[in-house]
C-alpha cells in the first residue's frame, strides 16, 4: 500500500518507513508529489496532524498519513508543544533543530525542574473526507540534560534523557529509539490499528 507522509521531514520519514516496511507500507514524503506543507492553526498536536493528513490526501488522491510531534516541557506549563519546530524563532533564531535546542537550554538555565515530555500524534485518513481518521498517541517522558549528549537522531534529541535506559535520545541505536520513543510508540499503534481497520 503506497501512503502519502504529509511531512517533508527527512528524519521521520527514515524511522517511519523503518517501521511501516513491516506491513508493505512503502511511504511517499509529499513534496515527492508536488505538495506543499499544509497550514497547522491548531493549538492541538492531533488538530494539526488531521489537517496535514487531509491535505496530503486531498492533493493525491491517495491515503495519507500525518505526524504532530512536539516537547512538552512542564517548567513551561506544556509549551513549546505544537510550536515546537519553531521554538528558536521567538528568541531571535533561525529555525533550525540545532538553534531550538540553544534557545531551549538558555531558557530552562537555573532551572530544577527539567521534566519535559515528547509526543508524538500520528493521524491516518484513507481520503480526504474520511469520516473514521485513525489516531494513535505516543508519549516519552524524561529530562532535558544541561548540554547536549550523542549524536543520532534529530530534534531534541542530544538533551532530551531517557531514564529508563539512562541515554539521551541522541545515544539511542535506530532499533533502540524505534523501540523506546515517542514516534515508535506512536507507529506501533498505528500499525495495529491499520492492520485491524485497513488491510
Amino acid at each position: 500500500m503506497k501512503l502519502v507522509l504529509a511531512s517533508n521531514n527527512l528524519g521521520k520519514l527514515a524511522e517511519l518507513q523503518a517501521m511501516f516496511s513491516v506491513l508493505g507500507v512503502e511511504l511517499i514524503r509529499q513534496s515527492t508529489l508536488g505538495v506543499g506543507e499544509a497550514e497547522e492553526p491548531h493549538r492541538t498536536f492531533v488538530e494539526n496532524a488531521l489537517a496535514k493528513a487531509r491535505h496530503a490526501s486531498a492533493h493525491t488522491g491517495l491515503p495519507a498519513m500525518a505526524d504532530d510531534a512536539g516537547l512538552c516541557v512542564d517548567a513551561f506549563g506544556g509549551l513549546p508543544g505544537v510550536d515546537t519546530a519553531f521554538y528558536a524563532t521567538q528568541f531571535g533564531y533561525a529555525k533550525g533543530d540545532d538553534n531550538n535546542v540553544k534557545a531551549l537550554l538558555e531558557q530552562l538555565a537555573g532551572q530544577t525542574n527539567r521534566r519535559a515530555a515528547l509526543v508524538s500524534t500520528l493521524v491516518a485518513v484513507r481520503s480526504k473526507d474520511d469520516p473514521e481518521p485513525l489516531i494513535a498517541v505516543g508519549r516519552v517522558v524524561g529530562e532535558i540534560t544541561q548540554k547536549p549528549v550523542g549524536s543520532n537522531g534529530f530534534g531534541f534529541d542530544p538533551v532530551m534523557y531517557f531514564p529508563h535506559l539512562c541515554k539521551t535520545f541522541a545515544q539511542l541505536s535506530d532499533a533502540e529509539k524505534n523501540a523506546n520513543s515517542h514516534r515508535g510508540k506512536a507507529a506501533t499503534q498505528m500499525l495495529t490499528l491499520m492492520r485491524d481497520n485497513w488491510l
